[in-house]
């Protein structure tokens, strides 16, 4: 046996992964604090929500990978929104050699994975050009957010079975 676990001679594919572009869909930045007047002295409390999805291009290859944020900043209290920010960002990535059985992980970990700088900064320049401190994303986990979508599926589909 080879140090990968494959027998010998045996060549494992070589994945490969290439960004063939990167896109902001759709974007909304409101500021609620400035359009009701609220002073500038509010404490934030600032709620990050992530959804992620995934599609096959027409081109053999091609994958579109979708990370939305929905980013809501509140004062500590709850009581007023300070701005909400919705974005929709794509990248186009162009995969080989990745087996079929992992590819679905891989496009909605590993492809948001590598945005996520990107997608960062876009945050970090609309929040303060909207007149805020700039908002630093912290790192996000998204095996976390693929396991619990899993397991939220499978919540749902056991649901839907007809009890016996």
């Amino acid at each position: 046996m080879a140090e990968n676990g494959a027998p010998e001679g045996v060549q494992q594919p070589q994945v490969q992964m290439s960004v063939l572009g990167q896109f902001i869909r759709d974007m909304s930045f409101e500021n609620v604090m400035a359009q009701k007047g609220v002073g500038a002295d509010v404490q934030p409390d600032v709620s990050v929500q992530v959804a992620l999805d995934a599609k096959k291009r027409s081109v053999e290859n091609q994958y579109e990978v979708i990370t939305k944020l929905n980013i809501e900043s509140k004062s500590k209290d709850g009581s007023v929104v300070l701005f909400v920010l919705e974005l929709e960002y794509v990248g186009i990535f162009n995969i080989a050699g990745v087996p079929e059985d992992q590819l679905h992980p891989f496009l909605l970990i590993e492809c948001p994975r590598m945005l996520f700088p990107f997608l960062r900064r876009i945050v970090s320049d609309v929040t303060r050009d909207g007149g805020f401190p700039p908002l630093n994303l912290d790192n996000i986990d998204f095996v976390a957010i693929y396991r619990n979508e899993l397991a939220r599926r499978q919540q749902a589909s056991a649901a839907e079975q007809p009890q016996q």
